[in-house]
């Protein structure tokens, strides 16, 4: 039962964080494509690490969004309070999703590993 209302909770928290992002938040700084792919709240409800992927051929460009939308935490945080009934918002930690990245070097490894056995 516990854990399919976290389940219920992190999936209602990434959905209200993409939104408030996208669409009320007014960040110049945010200008790259991005989504956030997982919400993980600790069981007190303390702190909330979101995951978010960023598109962009620019590294600077991925960066800058990324520093924008940890810099809006606060103002994300606010308006959360007023669309989810809970007693209190977590802190919320944003974190790159670095799984693609980590993907491609995987794949590079084992294209090596292929190289070598031919």
């Amino acid at each position: 039962m516990k854990e399919k209302r976290e389940r219920r909770l992190n999936n209602e928290f990434r959905k209200n964080i993409y939104e408030i992002l996208k669409y009320e938040i007014k960040n110049p700084e945010i200008t790259e494509m991005f989504t956030v792919m997982e919400v993980d709240v600790t069981q007190d409800l303390k702190y909330a690490d979101v995951i978010i992927s960023v598109y962009s051929a620019s590294e600077e460009k991925k960066q800058k969004t990324l520093n924008a939308i940890t810099e809006s935490a606060g103002a994300v945080r606010k308006i959360l309070s007023g669309k989810m009934h809970i007693r209190t918002v977590p802190e919320l930690r944003f974190k790159e999703d670095t799984s693609y990245a980590y993907g491609q070097h995987i794949d590079e490894l084992l294209e090596k590993i292929n190289e070598k056995n031919k």
